[in-house]
């Protein structure tokens, strides 16, 4: 690092945890964030902002004025622009030495095989299933953590999904595929503002440790937040061993029975 990144990165590098060594693995770091909204907002800012090196953000939506009251990445002078080219913008502004590499183009299955094996971590920040379940699938096929939030209404939820630890269940572990789950969208249903902020701060900081090796993750455990009263609540998650994703991926040498 440079004399200007030092100074930048400072109360980082004033952490034990992190130090110079771990700013050097963030700077060295490539994540894929998909969506650009509520979530994709302070995951890419905070990302941005600490200095992880190279960040693809997938989003083919535009920037419109009913997303202004959360999504903080954007800007009322950027309506109508793509999502991910606001948010590039908006790094840009908090850190050149970060390389935002937007993508404009539905996060479908053939999209997602080409970007999800290049990466350390990607970031869900999506607001519907069937994306969930196809960055899922390319998780699981790619061994890459996979870091999901979600919120709606007063209520959110973040985990890890993690193959690479033998007791990590995968989203489809938790919400199968074959299950008829009632999608709910902010358009419809609403959603607090402040909400998405705090479960993509949280979502920004289980990226941050995992790439720096730091703590443990929320792998295997669901925190929700009900932000009505401000409770956070914990949930254990356990891999399901006939699970249509992710079953035979356990990492060579662990023991089936820890599941």
């Amino acid at each position: 690092m440079n004399d200007e990144q030092l100074l930048r990165y400072s109360r980082h590098i004033l952490l034990d945890e992190i130090g110079i060594e771990g700013q050097e693995k963030l700077l060295a770091s490539h994540v894929l964030i998909i969506g650009a909204g509520g979530l994709g907002s302070p995951v890419a800012l905070y990302l941005g902002a600490a200095g992880v090196g190279r960040i693809t953000l997938v989003d083919h939506d535009r920037v419109d004025a009913t997303n202004l009251q959360r999504q903080i990445a954007h800007t009322l002078e950027r309506i109508g622009e793509f999502k991910a080219d606001s948010v590039v913008q908006a790094v840009a502004a908090l850190n050149p030495d970060v390389k935002v590499i937007p993508v404009t183009e539905l996060a479908d299955d053939s999209l997602l095989e080409r970007l999800v094996g290049g990466v350390d971590l990607v970031l869900d920040c999506t607001d519907n299933f069937a994306t969930r379940h196809a960055i899922n699938r390319a998780c699981v096929k790619h061994s890459k953590p996979l870091v999901s939030g979600a919120a709606i209404r007063f209520d959110g939820q973040v985990t890890v999904y993690d193959l690479r630890s033998a007791a990590s269940p995968c989203y489809a572990c938790i919400f199968p595929e074959t299950d008829l789950l009632e999608e709910t969208r902010c358009a419809a249903m609403g959603v607090f503002a402040p909400l998405v902020g705090i479960i993509g701060t949280v979502q920004a900081a289980e990226a941050l440790k995992i790439l720096c090796g730091i703590g443990q993750s929320l792998t295997g455990r669901l925190l929700m937040l009900d932000g009505r009263n401000m409770e956070w609540h914990d949930m254990k998650l356990m891999r399901n061993r006939a699970c249509s994703v992710c079953a035979g991926t356990a990492p060579e040498g662990s023991a089936t029975s820890a599941f």
